[in-house]
């Protein structure tokens, strides 16, 4: 699989790494548009020291396998916050605040193929086939505070 992966001296493209494999309560998205923005660049300027990884969570793609058969087929997009979901912030429609979340992206989740958990793949993240991919990358960075 192909990616732009930081080893933490610079940003090389790789064509060897793994696919991931979805655990339970996540989705394999297969990315079909990604876009680097300001966050990696301070990746590589040493904003996270010890970050080795693929580089890049905004992105568009499909979902080809899910715990919940609904969102298979489903075109989404980048949620740079995953919470966990099951404490009482992510209960309760408040994942930003979750504090187990993680920044998508900076964990080096973010290749060719990703997963993501289901529950980020609301009704939310879903984008319409009118909206070509060159606008939807956009949506993570423009909805970010």
């Amino acid at each position: 699989m192909q990616g732009l992966y930081y080893n933490g001296k610079a940003g090389i493209f790789r064509e060897d790494l793994p696919i991931p494999q979805p655990s339970a309560n996540e989705s394999l998205v297969r990315i079909s548009l990604a876009a680097i923005c300001n966050t990696d660049r301070e990746i590589m300027r040493g904003y996270k020291p010890n970050f080795r990884g693929v580089l890049g969570h905004e992105f568009v793609g499909i979902v080809e396998k899910s715990s919940e058969p609904e969102l298979v087929g489903r075109r989404v997009v980048g949620e740079l916050n995953e919470g966990c979901g099951e404490c009482i912030y992510c209960k309760t429609g408040r994942e930003k605040h979750c504090e187990s979340r993680k920044c998508i992206g900076i964990e080096g989740r973010r290749r060719l193929f990703c997963t993501v958990y289901d529950h980020c793949n609301s009704p939310s993240a879903h984008i319409p086939d009118s909206l070509p991919d060159e606008q939807a990358v956009f949506t993570e960075p423009l909805a970010a505070p």
